[in-house]
């Protein structure tokens, strides 16, 4: 027998005595009240043997089909006792003989079959029962799991929702992201362990002596959770369906409050992008006027070496304010979602060129030593854009350098890409800062008694390299130093 009937069949037995003995004992006394009729009638119109056989294996069959084994049995042995007294001879007595054995065991073979047979249909009955009654509370569930509202206590709200559309005594929910367990109800004892155990051991299992499920939250192969059912009837379909369910339901929350989070951070950095464009602008004026003053008192002369110093150093300060706001222009400007990039064909190895001789000291622009390839391959960019990134590489490799230290450039063709790679000694980046560098405002520990910075440059370097559709990256290592490496997709144009 299937687990699904002998849960049935359970249920049949929890039936009360009182209730069996009242649907089984009428059937038979009505049984045994057909046999004395049978009897009666065959023997006073002289019936033979073979047609009251007959008669009483119709009783037989009706007994067995209605009130079971045990009742159509005695009906057998009444009917066979019947057939030896009246019909065989000598009658008016319970002479043995082996007509009578024979009519008994058909009788009896007759019972056990019948009886069998209406047992299997009588729970196959209530299997259709069960699984139909299953099927229209899962429909009504997943409709009211659908109209749940995901904020909030979402774990509480379902578990009641479930113990009131099947009735379960009890109702156990395991959210494996949360680590956190819902109840309502009295389960039974270690129910909270056993559903976490589901979850750990990642399967279905049916506890006889409580009637619960304890089924794994499953999303597709992936377990998130356990739920236990306690109580229940439930069958197996019913139980992994219910349970798909309530994973489809805490994953609708996690997404939904992934969506808001995402939605939040965008709002967060669009206010933030548009503070900085603003201070930005506001800055740039009054940093021109500083730079104007100093550098006309410079130029105008007559002043001590102490005020000269002074004055440079007010211009300086200015020049690096007026480079920070020009970067929060440009990051702003990067930000805005109508930025196009105005792509041409362009030659990596002349940005370099262009970006070296941009450097105020010529010990700097000596430094660098160069490898490029005999025939290069261009790349479609927005020139100003990828100048821009290029020159903050290479400030990045003279700031973070060892002084004099020579700083190798690299232009190579990687499959489809055209990679520019800055190598320099000195201060290196560790394996936990290399994706974080890229960050806005972000410097790494080691750079704190480094020189100054803002912590923009690279991630306008990586900004202006993604909407090129091409990747940055950086190593370092011990005794090789630092590397920033740009590669972006190669023209579709014919070698230069």
């Amino acid at each position: 027998m299937t687990a699904v009937g002998r849960r049935t069949a359970g249920f049949w037995r929890a039936v009360s005595w009182s209730d069996a003995r009242s649907l089984r004992v009428v059937p038979g006394l009505l049984s045994l009240i057909g046999l004395a009729v049978c009897t009666w009638l065959s023997f006073h119109f002289g019936q033979g043997f073979a047609f009251t056989g007959f008669l009483y294996l119709v009783l037989v069959v009706l007994t067995a089909l209605y009130s079971g084994f045990w009742l159509a049995t005695v009906i057998s042995i009444a009917a066979a006792a019947s057939l030896n007294y009246f019909f065989v001879p000598p009658i008016f007595s319970f002479a043995n003989s082996p007509a009578n054995w024979v009519a008994l065991g058909a009788f009896e073979f007759t019972a056990l079959v019948i009886s069998r047979l209406s047992l299997r249909a009588q729970v196959r009955a209530a299997e259709a029962i069960c699984g139909r009654r299953d099927m229209e509370r899962l429909y009504e569930a997943s409709r009211r799991i659908l109209l749940l509202d995901s904020s909030g206590d979402l774990g509480n709200r379902l578990t009641a929702l479930i113990r009131d559309i099947f009735g379960l005594k009890a109702v156990h929910l395991f959210d494996a992201a949360s680590a956190a367990t819902y109840q309502i109800g009295e389960g039974p004892p270690q129910a909270e362990q056993r559903t976490r155990d589901a979850y750990l051991l990642g399967g279905d299992n049916f506890d006889y002596g409580t009637r619960s499920w304890y089924c794994v939250l499953r999303l597709g192969t992936r377990p998130v959770g356990a739920l236990a059912l306690h109580d229940t009837g439930m069958t197996r379909l019913a139980a992994t369906a219910l349970a798909s369910l309530s994973g489809i339901a805490l994953e609708r929350v996690r997404a939904n409050q992934t969506e808001s989070h995402a939605e939040a951070a965008r709002h967060t950095e669009q206010l933030r992008t548009a503070v900085l464009d603003a201070l930005a602008h506001q800055f740039r004026t009054p940093l021109a006027i500083v730079r104007t003053a100093s550098s006309g008192l410079l130029a105008i002369g007559g002043l001590s070496d102490l005020q000269t110093e002074l004055l440079t150093s007010i211009d300086q300060q200015a020049t690096k304010l007026n480079d920070l706001a020009s970067r929060l222009l440009t990051a702003a400007r990067l930000e805005a979602s109508e930025f196009v990039p105005q792509r041409e064909q362009l030659l990596l190895s002349r940005l370099v060129n262009r970006a070296i001789q941009k450097l105020d000291q010529e010990t700097d622009r000596e430094r660098f030593r160069f490898a490029m390839p005999t025939r290069e391959v261009p790349v479609l960019a927005d020139e100003e854009l990828m100048l821009t990134s290029v020159l903050q590489v290479v400030n990045n490799a003279i700031q973070y350098s060892d002084p004099g230290s020579p700083i190798d450039v690299t232009v190579a063709v990687n499959g489809g890409c055209v990679v520019l790679n800055v190598l320099s000694k000195g201060m290196v980046v560790t394996p936990r800062d290399r994706e974080r560098i890229f960050e806005r405002f972000y410097r790494g520990a080691q750079t704190q008694h480094g020189p100054a910075g803002t912590g923009l440059g690279l991630s306008i370097v990586k900004k202006i390299v993604d909407a090129h559709h091409g990747s940055v990256w950086a190593e370092g290592e011990r005794n090789y130093g630092t590397s920033f490496s740009i590669s972006l997709p190669a023209a579709p144009a014919a070698w230069i």
